[in-house]
């Protein structure tokens, strides 16, 4: 009897910590196609633009629109839809040992197990009790683990950009397994520097700068909830940005190097932005401006801190009104923190929520750098109103202010291909001419949503199900010499396999029985395969 009490508690210590998941079989769905009067069995892989992705046992991927489908399945899409969504977005967040202390589950678990625990010790004999004491303090260590252990929160890229869409002509992106990628001028397609007054303006002009390629921004897509939140504050994140709008623009701290409210104190233009040193504009408020302006959507993020976490305006990612924030100057909706933009100050992030190293200059990184032009120190010019900011057709700007309601003022430069700068400084009284040499003007390069769909379709893995060898087709030839890794990755997110270049046949005998991903890492995207192995 006391052998089989062990032998139960053991069981129920095991029940109460494990939890596994058989990944060794693909179940294939029976779609009908009713108005193609064809049927079809496979997964289903994902719904845009109204189209479903369907892939057979043998990885060819058919797309059909929804309405050809059966009621059946069109409901069945639309609630997978939901789902994907709902777990993509940003999958369960980190819980800490302190929140664990309150989860009822943990409290009615360690009941048991003391209850049970006290059975035993009344049932077991005193002089062999000795024995029960590491399987008991086992059992409970383990169960509290269970509860304490922290998962990882993974971003949807496709969640990201969807974002950026709306400004794919100035804005592209891309992607690894660790950041999204974005690539911009940092100049946005509205107007610039009107309204910033009296001591704002430190005689700054927009410049674009070329955040792209190696110096683009980075957004996590495994973004950590941070035990501390750290303040956006007058000692915190004082140099270069702490966001980034959807629109390419970084969005910096809302505090002044002496710790000013720069909105209130009038140092931005009409839409939150001016220029800073080196001539770089930026926001330093949430950009609502892009939804009012009809460029954003009001139910998708408008920015995304640069810990990893999204910045939605007045309206929760549901399509309702926002709901009350927290400190952070945002909340949890359904597992899922996210920011707020408003009118009032913090205006977007109080506190950052997600882990970011700061370094010694109280900038978040890793960030691109935008080096200056002009090398004088200018300072505010009191009295100066902006009133112009045009662009000019030869890559430059003129800006016209007044100065104690004067007119007649203006800072125009225009610059040439290979990155020399000419400024013209009008007053009333006369025009000074200089020269500057600076970067060369560079372009956003092309890394389209579409480009990525197109290679991803066009890449090909076999045999799969595969066994001691598996083969992969690019679909073309000069692609080989973009792609930076192949790795494979088990279902739980752990490499099994990993080649530094590529090479279309892989030697696999060595990888178990399972479901796997296939992860083909290029210089500017991933593209993923599923793989069975037998």
């Amino acid at each position: 009897m006391k052998k089989i009490n062990l032998l139960l508690f053991c069981l129920l210590s095991h029940l109460i910590f494990s939890h596994t998941i058989n990944y060794d079989k693909v179940v294939l769905r029976h779609w009908s196609i009713e108005k193609e009067h064809k049927q079809i069995d496979g997964t289903f892989i994902m719904f845009k633009n109204g189209m479903v992705f369907i892939e057979d046992a043998n990885t060819r991927i058919s797309k059909f629109p929804l309405t050809n489908l059966s009621k059946d399945d069109q409901a069945f899409v639309i609630n997978k839809e939901k789902w994907v969504k709902n777990i993509n977005t940003i999958s369960t967040q980190k819980e800490t040992s302190i929140q664990s202390v309150f989860n009822y589950k943990f409290w009615i678990i360690l009941i048991l197990l003391v209850a049970f625990g006290y059975y035993i010790y009344s049932l077991s004999d005193r002089k062999k009790i000795k024995y029960l004491y590491p399987v008991l303090f086992l059992g409970i260590l383990m169960s509290l683990y269970s509860f304490t252990k922290k998962a990882l929160s993974i971003t949807d890229p496709a969640f990201l950009t969807a974002a950026f869409v709306p400004f794919s002509s100035t804005v592209s992106t891309s992607y690894d397994a660790n950041y999204f990628y974005v690539n911009s001028t940092g100049i946005p397609n509205h107007t610039m520097m009107v309204g910033i007054s009296n001591h704002g303006w430190q005689q700054q002009v927009p410049i674009s700068k070329c955040y792209i390629n190696t110096n683009h921004w980075s957004i996590p897509l495994n973004p950590e909830l941070a035990l501390t939140p750290v303040p956006v504050s007058g000692t915190h994140f004082l140099k270069g940005a702490i966001a980034m709008a959807v629109n390419g623009v970084p969005i910096f701290n809302y505090h002044t190097n002496t710790g000013v409210d720069s909105f209130t104190d009038g140092q931005l233009d009409i839409y939150g932005g001016h220029c800073g040193r080196g001539d770089d504009y930026h926001y330093h408020i949430a950009p609502l401006h892009l939804i009012t302006l009809g460029q954003a959507s009001a139910t998708l993020p408008i920015a995304f801190g640069l810990d990893g976490f999204a910045v939605y305006g007045s309206l929760e990612p549901t399509g309702v009104t926002m709901t009350t924030l927290d400190a952070n100057h945002g909340h949890f909706l359904n597992g899922v923190y996210h920011y707020h933009g408003t009118t009032q100050a913090p205006y977007m992030i109080g506190n950052m929520v997600g882990v970011v190293t700061e370094d010694s200059d109280k900038q978040i990184i890793p960030q691109p750098q935008g080096g200056p032009v002009r090398n004088e120190n200018w300072t505010p010019l009191a009295g100066a109103l902006i009133t112009s900011c045009t662009a000019n057709s030869n890559n430059g700007y003129s800006t016209a202010y007044t100065l104690n309601g004067v007119s007649g003022y203006a800072t125009n430069y225009t610059a040439t291909a290979g990155g020399l700068y000419t400024f013209q400084y009008i007053t009333p009284t006369g025009i000074t001419t200089t020269n500057y040499n600076g970067t060369a003007l560079c372009s956003v390069p092309n890394l389209s949503t579409a480009n990525v769909i197109s290679i991803e379709k066009n890449i090909t893995i076999f045999p799969n199900p595969a066994t001691d060898i598996l083969q992969i087709n690019l679909g073309n030839d000069f692609l080989e010499n973009d792609v930076q890794t192949v790795s494979i990755y088990d279902l739980k997110g752990s490499l099994v396999y990993k080649t530094l270049r590529f090479s279309p046949v892989l030697n696999i005998k060595n990888v178990s029985k399972g479901a796997y991903l296939v992860k083909i890492q290029f210089s500017n995207s991933v593209v993923s395969k599923k793989l069975i192995v037998n």
